[in-house]
């Protein structure tokens, strides 16, 4: 390469859009819709190894498409991540629907957001599982800017 550019690897941050697909071809999400570029450290454990590995190489003005099942994108769906919930915790601000998404408050103050699966009698089923768990999905990613990162105080040797 004779230019200056940066190529993504395992100590830099990446500034990138995405666009994110189902396999049917739906749009599940994308950073465009907002133009709010998606901002991420390699190697900080947000994302799966294989997301990275498929991000190594790139640098700035690069586009790419990548397919990633299930396990190396959101995971599989934890059973223990469903719970059944009493009815009476729900109120008329929170109305019961099947597939509606709601905001749990947790101890710690934050919020986790759970599916309402089903509703029958007093029990509610909320899936506390990533909404896209268990799907394969396709990334379309563009390398907005490639910045190194000081990794002196992450204890990588």
């Amino acid at each position: 390469m004779s230019n200056n550019a940066l190529v993504i690897n395992d100590s830099c941050e990446v500034i990138l859009h995405f666009d994110l697909k189902l396999e049917d071809g739906s749009a599940a999400d994308s950073t465009r819709v907002n133009n709010k570029p998606a901002k991420m450290v390699m190697g900080d454990g947000s994302l799966t190894k294989n997301f990275e590995d498929c991000l190594l190489g790139l640098s700035t003005g690069d586009k790419k498409s990548f397919l990633l099942n299930a396990d190396d994108a959101f995971g599989m769906p934890n059973p223990d991540n469903i719970y059944h919930v009493d009815r009476t915790k729900f109120n008329a601000d929170t109305p019961v629907e099947v597939g509606m998404i709601i905001a749990f408050a947790q101890p710690d103050g934050s919020e986790l957001p759970g599916v309402i699966r089903s509703a029958e009698g007093h029990s509610v089923t909320v899936d506390f599982n990533h909404p896209l768990a268990g799907q394969n999905v396709t990334f379309d990613v563009e390398i907005l800017d490639v910045k190194k990162v000081d990794v002196k105080n992450s204890g990588v040797n």
